[in-house]
């Protein structure tokens, strides 16, 4: 029997946030590379402005963090599964906690407690996280993260922003500029599949929650999905989406010591694909007003035709 989820979350609950965030942190965003922009001219800006840049970094990240809280709790808030809805404990005063901390020993270490830093910020959205009193656990490791860092993004991105400097300097190539830039996006594709990998590694009443996948396989299903999107100019994105998401969902598992049980998604190509562009053209033509709307009907649509095969007593 499967059981599908529901997303009850509507883009005018979720406005106020977006509108926080626009005027917060888009707008502030938009000065300051402006701002920055104008100062890298011979000749222009004030250079005493570069006083200013740090501390508006700063801002702008513990902007960003704060909305993300917010809208993280709606959107968890905003899942239902068996006609109960997940539960979201934690309060925003830990929260600025976690993100203090994490910032302070990301800066003093240069950046390597990050994956570390990760951790804790997605561990605190899973960990207060629960459905029917029964809570959830992050079990990734930041060591792991840190390892996936490492391997698939650090070494690999060195190694490239290296060759194409060098044949930059040599060559002063748009196109060949251009070329390196795909390469890159290709190169990162283990990074990708590794991260939400690690991200999906949860505890539930019993039950593991994890990915069972073929890296080899995923890899090649999400290059060959990147590879129509660059073809086709970006048109086939939604389709892309659908089909990650699909191939994802079929090998996400709940395994216990008594069974496993699986979830799935009910794709209707075309359609999803339709609607997807038309929320997204909509966001377009609104100049963004519109993607609370959007992005909650999105959500719904996929979310809507997720399930879970409930084959034993949960």
């Amino acid at each position: 029997m499967k059981n599908y989820f529901k997303f009850n979350l509507t883009g005018q609950k979720l406005f106020p946030v977006w509108l926080a965030y626009l005027v917060l942190f888009m707008i502030p965003y938009i000065v300051l590379i402006t701002q920055g922009m104008k100062m890298i001219q011979p000749g222009g800006g004030d250079y005493s402005a570069y006083g200013y840049i740090l501390p508006s970094i700063l801002f702008l990240m513990l902007v960003n963090f704060a909305i993300t809280y917010f809208i993280a709790k709606l959107t968890i808030e905003g899942i239902e599964f068996k006609e109960k809805p997940l539960v979201f404990n934690a309060t925003f005063g830990r929260f600025v906690v976690v993100i203090l901390v994490g910032l302070f020993f990301s800066i003093i270490t240069l950046g390597i407690y990050m994956p570390w830093f990760i951790r804790n910020v997605y561990r605190f959205f899973v960990d207060n996280c629960s459905h029917n009193n029964n809570p959830f656990e992050f079990k990734g490791k930041g060591g792991e993260l840190f390892l996936i860092f490492l391997i698939t993004f650090i070494i690999p991105y060195v190694i490239i922003i290296t060759i194409s400097t060098l044949y930059t300097l040599a060559n002063s190539s748009l196109a060949l500029s251009g070329l390196f830039q795909l390469i890159t996006l290709f190169v990162m594709i283990p990074y990708m599949y590794y991260f939400y990998k690690w991200m999906v590694n949860l505890r539930y009443k019993g039950y593991s929650i994890v990915w069972e996948t073929d890296s080899l396989e995923a890899c090649g299903k999400i290059a060959g999905q990147i590879g129509l999107c660059v073809i086709t100019l970006g048109i086939y994105t939604p389709a892309a989406v659908i089909k990650l998401y699909k191939y994802f969902a079929e090998r996400t598992v709940a395994i216990s010591e008594t069974g496993k049980k699986k979830f799935d998604y009910d794709m209707e190509l075309m359609p999803d694909f339709l609607f997807l562009w038309g929320q997204t053209l909509l966001i377009i033509v609104t100049l963004g007003i519109y993607y609370p709307w959007a992005s909650c009907k999105m959500v719904a649509r996929i979310l809507g035709k997720t399930s879970l095969e409930e084959t034993e007593a949960a």
